[in-house]
């Protein structure tokens, strides 16, 4: 009987670990998306947190307020999608594909 909550609890360690690992690993990767032909580009970390905008500046002269909020929107929107399937094939790797209530979240 306690060699199974033994082995139970080795498991939840090596779980743990693994976590801390691949959580460091997203937090330092980077994601980039553009918008509007390359005109807009952000790049997001494996947390979801912006890190570098940029907006072709020919596309400042003329832009519409609007449709630059739009693209803003969009590439944004577009790394941190990016970002977010990355921490879940990390998960879907750690758990082999077992989804476990309460761990989703914990990479980013």
């Amino acid at each position: 009987m306690f060699g199974d909550f033994g082995k139970m609890l080795k498991m939840a360690g090596e779980m743990k670990r693994l976590l801390g690992d691949a959580g460091a690993k997203l937090a330092a990767s980077q994601y980039t998306s553009q918008a509007g032909g390359g005109v807009v580009s952000a790049t997001v970390n494996g947390k979801l947190q912006l890190i570098d905008f940029r907006i072709d500046k020919a596309f400042l002269r003329d832009c519409d307020p609007e449709m630059l909020g739009d693209l803003v929107k969009a590439a944004v929107g577009a790394a941190q999608e990016k970002a977010a399937a990355a921490a879940a094939e990390a998960m879907r790797e750690i758990t082999g594909g077992v989804s476990l209530p309460g761990l989703e979240g914990l990479l980013g």
